[in-house]
């Protein structure tokens, strides 16, 4: 009998049920420590906010000024948020000038998107 307040999952095998599952194997050990920061990052709304705008920039990549104009935030909090998801491996940047330019790391998105079973372009789309 499973502890009060956690989780019991029983596995039950695609055949049993007539369902074809979702994906094709379980993820590994070292896949879901490789994917889990850049899912934790993607975990808060401005986060993913952020993740999207640049994305839909062209080039995948904007300045850091077109981003503070873009949302209600503190300088600080535009930087937490962003360097939080360079860490996750979601984006980089370039310094040009006095200016910061961030850039989607489509490969990273590529495998999130995998795991999930869907593509990038309906991983952003406003519904």
């Amino acid at each position: 009998m499973p502890k009060a307040g956690r989780l019991h999952l029983t596995v039950v095998p695609s055949t049993s049920c007539g369902v074809t599952p979702l994906t094709r194997s379980p993820l590994s050990a070292a896949a879901a420590t490789t994917l889990a920061p850049a899912f934790a990052a993607l975990s808060d709304p401005l986060r993913l906010r952020i993740l999207s705008l640049i994305a839909a920039h062209q080039g995948g990549e904007t300045c850091e000024c077109d981003l503070a104009t873009a949302f209600n935030a503190s300088r600080q909090t535009l930087a937490l948020h962003l360097r939080i998801l360079r860490e996750a491996g979601l984006l980089s940047r370039e310094r040009r000038g006095p200016q910061l330019y961030y850039r989607v790391e489509p490969e990273v998105l590529h495998q999130l998107s995998q795991l999930l079973g869907t593509t990038l372009d309906s991983v952003f789309m406003d519904r």
